[in-house]
């Protein structure tokens, strides 16, 4: 009889098998989520839902189990400084399966395991869009209403700023207006000599 012989075996043998999943579970505390077979990533829960537990509890001596069973340091540290603000909240529940399609090679079922968010990350990033939204809403409200939007004011130093500018515009203008009035003068006055001049040297009849 197989009691108390839970888990999966995947053709492999004991010592195969745990160096696999030692791996595996190194690079989803690593990574945040792995691409594996639905099968694998089965299997793999139950040890990421024991190191995280381990993690919580953080003495010394869950450390050094945690350390028996992930392969970096750092990826331990990572996890036991994470684990008490992340996941402390729930209890089990670590892990999500995410099936996605089928392996070209051998249509094996292709599943992605990830880390759960926590609701309370999920819950500040949504009040976060909410105080927009709700200065866009106040907006609406007014302009249905009708009231008037307050206008900014220029500050004095701007306004005093601009006035120049303005009349710098308008003495240009008026100095171009009287440059083509004096040229329309000049050309009359040509035009006049050389009318007299014709009429001078035309002969007597």
């Amino acid at each position: 009889m197989r009691h108390r012989k839970a888990g999966l075996k995947l053709n492999r043998t004991s010592s195969h098998r745990e160096a696999m999943f030692k791996n595996m579970v190194t690079s989803l505390f690593k990574y945040e989520r792995i691409r594996t077979t639905d099968v694998k990533a089965k299997g793999l829960r139950p040890w990421a839902d024991h190191l995280i537990t381990l993690a919580k509890r953080g003495d010394l001596h869950a450390r050094r189990q945690a350390l028996s069973i992930i392969r970096e340091k750092d990826v331990v540290h990572k996890l036991f400084s994470e684990a008490k603000e992340r996941f402390g909240a729930i209890s089990g529940g670590y892990t999500r399966i995410v099936k996605l399609k089928r392996r070209p090679g051998d249509a094996a079922l292709v599943s992605m395991i990830e880390l759960v968010i926590p609701e309370e990350e999920k819950s500040k990033k949504k009040k976060t869009k909410g105080k927009k939204s709700t200065v866009v809403k106040k907006k609406q409200v007014a302009v249905e209403k009708g009231t008037p939007e307050k206008k900014e004011e220029k500050p004095v130093e701007k306004i005093a700023e601009e006035k120049p500018v303005k009349q710098e515009e308008d003495t240009s203008k008026k100095s171009d207006e009287m440059e083509l009035a004096a040229e329309s003068k000049e050309i009359i006055a040509k035009k006049d000599k050389a009318e007299n001049n014709i009429e001078k040297t035309e002969p007597e009849k």
